[in-house]
C-alpha cells in the first residue's frame, strides 16, 4: 500500500442514501446538496451518480458552472447563497440556473435588466434563523412583484432553513413560513437531513438533503448514519508506517503529553491534521486496525498520530488503519473532537486522494 491517507468513496453507499431519502419522502422532488465539494466526496463525481436527483444544491456560482459539465440537462442547478453583481446574474440565466434571494436588494439588481432567457428564482424566507431570508412581511409583496415582471422571472419557488428540528423554535419557524406564504402556492422547500427524517408535515413539495446523503447523521451529537438506516461514504483510511516497542515512561510526539504506562508497542500512521484530520481530538479516540479499535496516544501531528498497540501486538508496518467510515462511524470521531461530521468530511484535504468505488 502507499505510505499515505486516501479516501475511498463507496458509490453504492450514495445511493442507498439517497433511496433512504426517497423512502422518507416519497412524493416530493428531492435536490441534492453538493456544496462544498459534495460535503468534501467530489462535486463531479457525486453529481454525475445522482442520476435520480431532480435538482441539484451548491453554495457558489463556480460550483454551478463546474457541476454542469456532468449533468443532465433535465436536473437544476440552485445556487443557495445568491449572487451579488449582474454579471452573475447574466450568466446564471444564461445557464439556466436556479438562483435564491434572500435579499430585497436582489430583486433590485435584477428588476431592471434584460434578459434573453428569464429567471428561474427561489424566494428563501428568514422564519427565524436569522441567517439568510427576507423579513416575513416582504414576502407576499415580493412575489406580488415577481409575477409582474415575465422579463425577469419565468419560474419561482419559496424557502426557508431550519435553525434545530427538534426544538419548540422549529415548531414556531413552520407556523413563521405558514402566516408569511399565506395563500401562496410555491412550490415550497422547507426539509434538510434533520426534517426528511423526524418532520414529514415539513416536506413540502421539494426536500433538501445534504449530509444524509454521506451517510452521516444529522443528529450528530445522539445517533449514527448507521442508526439512522444510512451507510458511511468516506472511509477515511491510512496504513501503519512504523511499529516500535518502547519502555515504560517513554513519552510520545510533540510536547510528550503522554507517557508509555508499562513496556508496550506503539504505532505510527501516516495521516494528520494536513490531511484534515482534527489536532485537537481527545486522547484515546479510536481508529481500526484489523477491524479492532485501538486508542490514539500523543499529539495529532501534520502527517502522523500514534496509537497504542498493546491490544493489537500482531500489528506490521504496512496494515490498514481506518479513521472513520466503514465500521468506524464519523460521529464518534467528530464527537471526540467537539465538533460535527460535516466539519470532518469537508476539510479533508487535497493532498488525500479519493478512490471511487461503483
Amino acid at each position: 500500500m502507499n505510505p499515505y491517507a486516501t479516501a475511498l468513496i463507496d458509490m453504492k453507499a450514495l445511493q442507498h442514501n439517497f433511496h433512504r431519502v426517497r423512502e422518507c419522502a416519497p412524493s416530493q422532488k428531492i435536490i441534492a446538496m453538493v456544496k462544498a465539494n459534495a460535503y468534501g466526496h467530489g462535486l463531479c463525481e457525486v453529481g454525475a451518480h445522482l442520476k435520480e436527483a431532480d435538482a441539484f444544491g451548491v453554495a457558489r456560482l463556480e460550483e454551478a458552472l463546474t457541476l454542469k459539465k456532468v449533468i443532465r440537462e433535465t436536473q437544476p442547478i440552485l445556487i443557495m447563497s445568491g449572487l451579488l453583481r449582474k454579471e452573475e446574474y447574466v450568466c446564471a440565466a444564461e445557464e439556466g440556473f436556479h438562483v435564491v434571494f434572500h435579499e430585497k436588494l436582489h430583486w433590485d439588481i435584477v428588476k431592471e435588466m434584460n434578459f434573453k432567457t428569464p429567471l428561474s428564482i427561489w424566494l428563501k424566507v428568514d422564519t427565524g434563523m436569522h441567517r439568510l431570508g427576507v423579513p416575513p412581511k416582504e414576502v407576499v409583496p415580493l412575489w406580488e412583484e415577481f409575477q409582474k415582471a415575465p422579463h425577469c422571472v419565468k419560474r419561482m419557488g419559496i424557502m426557508t432553513h431550519f435553525a434545530q428540528e427538534s426544538s419548540p423554535q422549529a415548531e414556531a419557524q413552520i407556523e413563521c413560513f405558514q402566516k408569511a406564504t399565506g395563500s401562496l402556492k410555491g412550490p415550497f422547500s422547507l426539509a434538510n437531513s434533520a426534517c426528511i427524517l423526524r418532520r414529514p408535515a415539513t416536506h413540502g413539495d421539494w426536500v433538501r438533503p445534504g449530509i444524509m446523503l454521506y451517510g452521516s447523521s444529522p443528529f450528530s451529537n445522539t445517533t449514527t448514519g448507521l442508526e439512522e438506516g444510512l451507510k458511511p461514504v468516506m472511509t477515511l483510511k491510512s496504513i501503519l508506517i512504523a511499529v516500535h516497542p518502547l519502555k515504560k515512561g517513554d513519552p510520545i510526539g510533540y510536547d510528550g503529553i503522554w507517557q508509555c504506562p508499562e513496556d508496550m508497542l506503539v504505532g505510527v500512521v501516516a495521516l494528520g491534521y494536513g490531511d484534515g484530520y482534527p489536532r485537537h481530538i481527545e486522547p484515546e479516540t479510536p481508529i481500526l486496525i484489523h477491524g479492532q479499535r485501538v486508542p490514539i496516544v500523543g499529539r495529532v501531528s501534520m502527517d502522523m498520530i500514534t496509537v497504542d498497540l498493546r491490544t493489537m501486538p500482531q500489528a506490521q508496518v504496512g496494515d490498514e488503519v481506518i479513521a472513520w467510515g466503514e465500521g468506524l462511524p464519523v460521529e464518534i470521531i467528530a464527537r471526540s473532537a467537539k465538533t460535527i461530521g460535516y466539519e470532518l468530511l469537508c476539510q479533508v484535504t487535497p493532498r488525500v486522494k479519493k478512490e471511487y468505488a461503483y
